[in-house]
């Protein structure tokens, strides 16, 4: 079904574009591996674009490229799991979401925490806020209460002793009226119930309600403990409404004669009530600072996971060698110093990578790694040990050089270097120095290996090859070159000033290598015969003369290397 409108088409060209960089890095991968060729990824690729175009279906490249017959699944699953470190049994698993799992950025590679700083922060205030406040409510509620109770006895003594005051005249009359008509005023006070008077019998003889006058009073069941305060006793009960309500008596005395009792009951629902409005404030109170506590938590919360995200990606950018990554937080705070320590971290990794870097180029990886290692060890100071000098330099190079532009020839000497840099490295030594156009290289120091003296010839004929090769396209600075090696003892360490330092190789072992090399015509390795003895079983050499040597009281004999025993672990095993 061909997949006609624009925004659709639009769509899956998307989609595809998208994939294209993945795809294209695993076929390049299946390249390497001799699985496909350039031609046939470019053409699985287009077969993929097509099929996408034509049925909307985005087809991996693995399954393309099995289904075009140009590889087995097995082979390319093996490619997979062997490069991208991974381990998937077909093309049908999940393979991107894995490499994205194994290679992805570290963020998304890196563990979700369990609980976020945000969310931590946000219960934290939750917490702390809720227990402050539901706390300190308690406690003041609890206070408010008990002063309210306390104010009730307080309002409802005086009413009681107004009546008290008022009642015993009235009683040694047997003034039922005037009774009657004192406790009536008393309906009009807010919050009192009731108010009675009884005489010596527990007889009701004034009551608010006028339908119990001549009863028996009942004492009510108190809730707690009467409690007497002076002449007055209190105590609380609930009523048959289930109102909470305060009774106080008081004997009615008149010449050290109890004539009877006053009761007043006062309702403490309103303090209930009062406490119930303070608690709904309270709570709209907590609810308001609770958001707002929350609302500042996951801002404080994000502001402070933003910048360790972006760490996060510093320390991964760093990690795989960006030390130009800098992280941009303009904060006044611990943050923000962190991101100032973290960016003045990726200048020193800089200027240390700097320096590996160019003292990589002379030394090899595996020297460099034993140097930084332990910078201070013994064997960057003076020390003597056996090794193998090996010196090249450019037969005829000042009347080379003053027939040439500069620039040509700075040109062909860093690409003589270069050539030579890498046969040295390539067979273990070390490259100590560039004198002019000659080159200084070092085996057996400062890492000591049994056969230094096999390696330094190796690579002597290793460079002569290779010159001789590259000197066909016309650089005949290339061709001009003679090699002079020769092992014995020498001493290496640490030499110069306070101010400049290099670690280098002394000793007649290195001056006689380097008259050897003067003394080499152009492609020519000249050695002595310490290097031929224990070699003769693997090289062939011709007699090149016995030769006068500036510093050296005997004459010299010299010989030519023509050919050595192929042995190739000997260039892999550095």
């Amino acid at each position: 079904m061909q997949m006609t409108p624009k925004n659709w088409f639009s769509a899956l060209r998307h989609l595809f574009q998208r994939r294209l960089p993945e795809d294209r890095k695993l076929g390049q991968v299946l390249i390497e591996r001799g699985i496909l060729t350039e031609r046939q990824l470019n053409d699985v690729l287009a077969a993929q674009r097509q099929r996408l175009v034509d049925t909307g279906q985005a087809v991996r490249l693995g399954h393309m490229i099995t289904e075009l017959g140009l590889a087995a699944e097995a082979d390319v699953v093996a490619v997979i799991n062997e490069n991208f470190r991974i381990s998937v049994a077909s093309l049908s698993d999940n393979i991107r979401e894995l490499i994205l799992r194994r290679r992805g950025p570290l963020a998304q590679r890196l563990p979700k925490p369990a609980m976020p700083i945000w969310l931590k922060l946000c219960l934290g205030v939750l917490l702390i806020v809720t227990v402050t406040i539901v706390s300190f409510s308690y406690f003041m509620i609890n206070r408010q209460k008990a002063r309210l109770f306390d104010q009730t006895v307080t309002v409802g003594t005086v009413s009681l002793n107004y009546f008290v005051n008022n009642a015993r005249i009235p009683l040694i009359q047997d003034d039922i009226l005037s009774l009657n008509t004192l406790i009536k005023a008393a309906t009009s006070t807010e919050g009192l119930r009731y108010a009675m008077v009884t005489d010596t019998q527990g007889l009701i003889r004034a009551h608010t309600d006028v339908g119990r006058i001549g009863t028996r009073r009942i004492a009510p069941k108190a809730t707690a403990s009467p409690v007497k305060h002076g002449d007055t006793t209190y105590f609380s009960f609930p009523s048959a409404s289930g109102e909470q309500i305060l009774n106080l008596t008081r004997d009615v005395v008149f010449q050290d004669k109890r004539l009877g009792s006053v009761h007043v009951g006062v309702s403490l629902n309103f303090i209930e009530q009062l406490v119930d409005k303070e608690i709904q404030s309270i709570l709209m109170m907590t609810l308001g600072t609770v958001s707002f506590g929350l609302a500042i938590a996951v801002f404080i919360g994000i502001r402070f996971a933003q910048p360790i995200q972006t760490l996060v990606a510093a320390t991964e950018a760093i990690g795989k060698g960006d030390y130009h990554y800098r992280v941009a937080l303009n904060r006044n705070d611990e943050l923000g110093n962190l991101a100032t320590a973290f960016n003045q971290m990726g200048e020193e990794l800089f200027r240390h990578s700097l320096t590996r870097q160019s003292f990589g180029k002379y030394v090899g990886a595996e020297v460099l790694e034993m140097i930084l290692a332990d910078p201070e060890k013994m064997w960057l100071k003076g020390h003597k040990n056996e090794a193998t000098i090996f010196f090249a330099d450019i037969r005829g190079f000042t009347a080379y050089s003053e027939n040439r532009e500069p620039e040509l020839v700075v040109e062909m000497l860093n690409r003589y270097f270069e050539i030579a840099t890498r046969a040295i490295l390539d067979y273990g030594g070390y490259v100590d120095k560039f004198i002019g156009d000659a080159v200084l290289g070092v085996f057996g120091v400062p890492v000591f290996r049994k056969d230094h003296t096999e390696r330094a010839v190796r690579a002597a004929l290793a460079l002569k090859t290779q010159l001789q090769a590259s000197s066909i396209n016309g650089n005949t600075m290339l061709s001009s070159v003679g090699i002079g090696l020769h092992t014995g003892p020498i001493v290496s360490g640490n030499i110069g000033s306070q101010d400049k330092m290099e670690y280098t190789v002394i000793g007649d072992t290195v001056n006689l290598a380097s008259r050897l090399s003067s003394l080499a015509a152009a492609g020519e390795v000249l050695v002595t015969s310490a290097i031929c003895e224990p070699l003769a079983d693997r090289i062939q050499v011709e007699p090149a003369g016995v030769r006068s040597i500036k510093g050296k009281s005997e004459p010299v004999k010299t010989f030519r290397v023509t050919a050595i025993e192929q042995r190739a672990h000997v260039r892999s095993s550095r």
